[in-house]
C-alpha cells in the first residue's frame, strides 16, 4: 500500500475525532475561549472551528508517538517504515473510537 494511503487515514481518523468528540471539542473550546478571544474577534462559530482544529492536531500527534518510540528503538534514521506507519494509523484509530459512535449517530 501507497504511503499517501496511511496518511490519508491518520487525516481522516484526526478529522472525525476533531469534529465528533464529546470530550476532547469542548475542552479545547474553554482553552481556546481563555488563550485567544481577542485572536478570533469574540465569534463562538471560530472558537468551535479552532477548538475542533486542536482537538484533531492533538490525535494526529498523540497517535504519532508510540510510532516514534518504535522508530527510536528500532534505529531508523530516514522516512517512516511501513511498520511505524501502521502504528500511527492504528494509535489514532484507537483514540478516535469515542467519536465513532457520534460519527455513525449510534451514541457509543
Amino acid at each position: 500500500m501507497g504511503r499517501n494511503f496511511y496518511y490519508i487515514g491518520i487525516a481522516f481518523f484526526g478529522m472525525i475525532n476533531g469534529l465528533y468528540n464529546q470530550v476532547l471539542v469542548p475542552v479545547a473550546y474553554l482553552f481556546v475561549k481563555v488563550l485567544a478571544p481577542a485572536l478570533l474577534f469574540g465569534s463562538d462559530s471560530l472558537a468551535l472551528l479552532m477548538a475542533s482544529l486542536m482537538a484533531s492536531t492533538a490525535t494526529v500527534i498523540a497517535g504519532g508517538i508510540p510510532a516514534a518510540l518504535y522508530e527510536r528503538y528500532a534505529g531508523a534514521t530516514d522516512d517512516s517504515t511501513e511498520v511505524s506507519l501502521w502504528i500511527w494509523l492504528a494509535g489514532t484509530g484507537i483514540l478516535t473510537l469515542p467519536a465513532v459512535g457520534n460519527f455513525f449517530d449510534i451514541k457509543l
